[in-house]
């Protein structure tokens, strides 16, 4: 990468911020040499900080803030706090200094703080949560993971188009299939809204990538690339991996310590149970990122360590070297030139303008 690019890093969000950050940021810049780091939080902790780690010194510039907003704190709090690092952060990407922003900060915050200053991409209507998880088949994207709780089906199709391009810039996929997630792979299965999003995706150009409906089972089995559902349904499902997993690691734990006999089994077992944790560590999927905005927004877990922090520095990386977001105009303009673009509540118009009347009426009933 000859290019420079510059990302915006809230220093101070973060259970082991900022020691977490800079020590991530030294990581990160060994992989990305010509990356620069605008580091923005407590100027006084921060130049202490690079003073120990010299690799991240290079890369960095600091920018004071002064406060930081909490991780408890309201959102509609948040918003009021311009001198806050998340703030100052995202204000960087908003005037074009920085392509992007990782905070490991308050995820409401960051959210509200995301959509009111940088704003969405012209043509979206609702920003999306995506992350990268494990599945029998390899890495899938799942969205939205909570930042809609309710869904039309003008955002589920364009939630597509999103996937579809995160796929192909991060997991570096050629044609990656497509999913929407329902309670039944039938295709009279689910509501109004379900089926006519999926009628919009089978004539749009991403038809010969769209599998079809998913169950919750399909998200481990790896059947699609890229599974698409409402926020709610996304955060319910992201909450009951994390738990299932817990569940599997505490029981392998009792197993192993049960005996003399299980203890001897362990060791025997030790090197593939190493391999099973570096492919389930959930530090290789931190960096769960904000979809159509006006920049690059990518809220790393709160209570993560350096490597975990890196690898969300990672994920930003990606979408601004590979240009995720031209990539998403592009994609959405395909969508929008069927039969006119999308409209209100998901309403194919004709091109004289959205929801005239003479679109498609299945796709007017999902309204």
């Amino acid at each position: 990468m000859s290019e420079s690019y510059t990302l915006a890093i809230d220093a101070m969000g973060g259970d082991h911020a900022p020691e977490m950050v800079v020590a991530g940021l030294a990581l990160a810049a060994e992989r990305h040499p010509a990356a620069r780091f605008l580091l923005v939080g407590d100027e006084a902790r921060l130049a202490d900080l690079l003073r120990r780690h010299k690799r991240a010194a290079a890369s960095c510039t600091i920018r004071h803030a002064p406060d930081k907003i909490g991780s408890d704190l309201k959102p509609t709090m948040a918003l009021r706090m311009r001198g806050a690092s998340m703030r100052v952060a995202i204000d960087a990407v908003a005037s074009g200094e920085a392509a992007g922003v990782v905070s490991a900060g308050n995820t409401g915050a960051l959210l509200a703080l995301a959509k009111i200053v940088i704003k969405t991409l012209p043509g979206i209507d609702r920003p999306a949560m995506a992350a990268i998880g494990p599945s029998a088949r390899g890495d899938v994207v799942m969205l939205d993971l909570g930042a809609n709780v309710v869904c039309d089906t003008r955002n589920l199709v364009e939630f597509a188009v999103m996937g579809d391009v995160f796929a192909r810039t991060v997991l570096g996929l050629t044609a990656p299939t497509i999913g929407l997630m329902n309670i039944g792979s039938e295709e009279l299965k689910g509501d109004d809204r379900l089926r006519a999003a999926a009628d919009v995706l089978r004539q749009s150009h991403l038809a010969p990538q769209f599998h079809g409906f998913v169950e919750g089972h399909d998200i481990a089995a790896g059947t699609t690339d890229v599974i698409v559902t409402d926020g709610f349904t996304g955060n319910v499902a992201l909450k009951t991996a994390e738990g299932a997993l817990k569940l599997v690691g505490g029981l392998l734990r009792q197993v192993f310590s049960s005996s003399w006999s299980a203890r001897i089994g362990y060791l025997l077992a030790r090197p593939g149970l190493d391999r099973l944790r570096e492919w389930l560590d959930p530090r290789r999927y931190n960096g769960a990122v904000m979809l159509g905005l006006n920049g690059v927004v990518v809220k790393s877990h709160g209570g993560t360590d350096a490597s975990g922090f890196a690898h969300a520095v990672d994920v930003a990386m990606d979408m601004v070297v590979h240009r995720f977001n031209d990539r998403m105009r592009e994609g959405l303009a395909r969508i929008v030139s069927l039969q006119g673009g999308l409209g209100p509540k998901g309403v194919i118009g004709p091109k004289d303008g959205p929801g005239s009347g003479n679109g498609d009426p299945r796709l007017a009933a999902a309204g």
